[in-house]
């Protein structure tokens, strides 16, 4: 949004009434009649610029919602008409066009459109918060010559927009500035905490996904980028939400370090009643782990950029959810009110359970929402999409509230997302390390599952295993210590007997409650 020009008017009333007499070749004049000259009036005082913030986008949201959708369009021609995977990696921002040049903090990397990103955004930079936009600039950019052996048609390059943009500070050697936060494609961006790597994504919000519908993808059309100050620790964006369905309001204050934090403020301004709407919205990877690895011919034990879903509900009550690869899609929902956090989690951090010194899948961040209002009723939903590699995002979690957001409201949330190596969870209570699965040895009817929970917290008494499946029958089951090993494992039977699905859960209680999270896990019929 451009700052509004004012205009200052100034404006004086000068004048004159009497007359000067004068006697020609008189020696004396006589007295001249002068009317009073009134004093200028003083020019008008200027409106005073009101800074960029949240209230200035929730306007600009509102505003939106109120017209129809009318998509961000742009050709993209010349050099950026038909990149390939390659040629997009050969294009790389200028350090020497960062427009805050001269930060010790943070460095601001401008994205070009092409490949898979042709959605046009517009950039704005705000500086005190005076808002200054960005049109896209060819020349800042450098192009690998063995990508572009013709070089660059600048002069067929018009304003086609930016794709996105990344942030760098100097998140694991004080000499070298790390990205470590990037906005590009539809609504997603990712982070990355100290010592991780990029996995799995956040999402402005989620439509309709896995529906019969189809999903609707809302973009980020346009980004409102703040300059930290010389004591900032922290980043500002502000962002536009749009899509056929809904405007909205969006608010991030990103801070780097061993926890990345990405404190969120949210105003929806739906044009249609969103009931199948996703609040919060993550999505990763899984392909494979020890607990299904049927038909998989992979030299890696496990590929996944996160293998749980971790809830802490309203009641305090904690359940990890075990990621799967199903063979159709699936569909968890948990109820809960008020929800104190969710998140999906990457808790295998061993080199060995992976193998594989490319990808480095244990160095993938977890990510954690945590609400900082009431939410109400509604559902965790936990959506998991048949795969055959690696290469896509199957797996999808997010908030779906009871109620549906209805058109002429406005819808605020807000929250604290964290990536870190694990979620910011410390209570005292037992975690799921490892779960593995296979055909039973001596039935062919049943399965068995293995859950290995955290031995630490344990004491010389052992727990008493509660489990429970929807459908089916649980059989033989017992407990083991594994000190060595550090693991309390948990080993039963079940039998589908006629289902086709069954969810299964457990947990290690105590005399005064439970010592464990809860194990929930989903078998579905193949």
């Amino acid at each position: 949004m451009r700052r509004r020009d004012f205009v200052l008017s100034a404006s004086a009333a000068m004048s004159a009434a009497g007359t000067i007499s004068s006697l020609s070749g008189a020696a004396h004049a006589q007295d001249a009649a002068i009317a009073e000259v009134p004093a200028p009036e003083a020019p008008p005082v200027p409106e005073e610029v009101k800074p960029f913030d949240f209230d200035s986008l929730v306007a600009i949201a509102q505003d939106y919602a109120s017209k129809a959708y009318d998509a961000p369009r742009s050709e993209l021609i010349g050099t950026f008409g038909e990149l390939n995977y390659d040629q997009y990696r050969g294009i790389r921002f200028r350090r020497d066009a960062d427009p805050w040049a001269g930060s010790r903090d943070f460095w601001l990397d401008l994205l070009a459109p092409g490949a898979i990103f042709h959605e046009p955004v517009e950039i704005n930079l705000v500086d005190d918060g005076v808002v200054r936009p960005l049109k896209f600039d060819p020349h800042m950019f450098d192009f690998d010559p063995a990508q572009f052996p013709n070089g660059v048609d600048y002069d067929t390059i018009g304003d086609m927009g930016w794709s996105g943009f990344r942030v760098r500070a100097p998140l694991n050697r004080p000499d070298v500035m790390d990205e470590f936060l990037v906005f590009q494609g539809a609504s997603y961006f990712r982070a990355v905490a100290r010592g991780t790597l990029y996995g799995q994504s956040a999402r402005g919000l989620a439509i309709g996904t896995g529906s019969p519908e189809g999903e609707e993808f809302p973009i980020f059309r346009s980004f409102w980028i703040h300059r930290p100050g010389p004591q900032d620790r922290s980043v500002l964006v502000h962002a536009l939400l749009d899509s056929k369905s809904v405007s909205g309001a969006y608010e991030f204050r990103v801070t780097p370090g061993a926890e990345t934090t990405i404190d969120t403020r949210v105003a929806l301004f739906p044009r249609n009643e969103l009931s199948k709407v996703g609040i919060a919205p993550l999505t990763s990877m899984y392909w494979f782990g020890p607990a299904d690895r049927v038909n998989i011919d992979d030299y890696r034990p496990a590929v996944h950029d996160s293998d749980g879903l971790q809830m802490l509900t309203g009641a305090e009550t904690r359940l990890w959810r075990v990621l799967s690869g199903p063979s159709t899609l699936q569909m968890s929902a948990f109820m809960d009110n008020d929800p104190l956090g969710f998140g999906l989690a990457q808790r295998s951090r061993d080199f060995e359970t992976y193998k594989d010194a490319e990808a480095r899948y244990e160095l993938r961040p977890s990510a954690w929402i945590a609400p900082q209002d009431n939410w109400g009723k509604g559902t965790v939903t936990l959506i998991e999409i048949p795969v055959e590699n690696e290469f896509n995002d199957n797996i999808v979690s997010y908030w779906q509230p009871s109620d549906p957001l209805k058109v002429g409201e406005r819808h605020d949330f807000s929250y604290v997302l964290t990536f870190a190596p694990e979620p910011p969870d410390s209570a005292p209570i037992s975690r799921v390390i490892e779960t593995l699965s296979g055909k039973a040895i001596n039935n062919a009817n049943a399965r068995t599952y293995i859950v290995d929970f955290d031995l630490a917290l344990f004491g010389t008494e052992d727990p008493q295993a509660q489990i429970r499946a929807s459908a089916g029958k649980i059989g033989h089951s017992y407990l083991v210590r594994l000190p060595e090993q550090g693991r309390m494992r948990l080993s039963f039977e079940f039998f589908p007997e006629n289902a086709r699905l069954a969810d299964l859960s457990a947990v290690l209680n105590g005399p005064e409650g439970s010592l464990s999270e809860t194990w929930i896990a989903r078998w579905t019929r193949e």
